[in-house]
């Protein structure tokens, strides 16, 4: 079902510029890359819209996993994309993640609409191969069930921790 909530332009230049990896970017601007960046509705619930101050840079101090949960709300839902850095046992990587956060104790009301407008934001993300839908904390804390998503087994480290800490 459609919720007739339409995505803005700001989320598709964000998505376009996460998505295009630029081989030949100085350091300062790697750094400057977006690492996660938070989706939320507009006041009036009828766009998608960048949630203000609630990014990660490539350049930003500490795991971007462990922030990446810090910023999740605990009683309401978002839409957030992922740069996920990982490792196989053959190699290193970097997937967009989609993620649809909807904790248990969010408002009802909320859920509908989250998971009504879900197709609308997805729609403008071509090309992104995983989706992971979250209802709480404890879906998320272990980034084994990310490196699941990933790439099943194969998958021995995300962000440069591996998978045991």
């Amino acid at each position: 079902m459609a919720s007739g909530v339409k995505v803005d332009e700001n989320v598709l230049h964000l998505f376009n510029d996460m998505k295009v990896r630029k081989a030949n970017l100085s350091e300062d601007e790697k750094k400057k890359r977006k690492k996660v960046v938070l989706f939320c509705l507009s006041s009036d619930e009828k766009k998608i819209v960048v949630e203000e101050g609630r990014e990660i840079l490539q350049g930003d101090e500490g795991d971007p996993y462990t922030k990446l949960i810090n910023m999740l709300p605990s009683d309401d839902c978002r839409y957030a994309l992922y740069d996920a850095t990982f490792e196989t046992k053959e190699t290193k990587k970097e997937d967009l993640v989609f993620i649809f956060w909807a904790p248990d104790s969010a408002p009802l009301k909320s859920k509908m609409i989250y998971a009504s407008s879900k197709d609308a934001i997805k729609k403008k993300f071509t090309g992104i191969k995983h989706e992971w839908q979250l209802n709480g904390l404890d879906d998320i804390k272990d980034r084994r069930s990310l490196a699941e998503k990933l790439g099943g087994t194969s998958v021995v480290s995300l962000e440069g921790k591996p998978l045991n800490e």
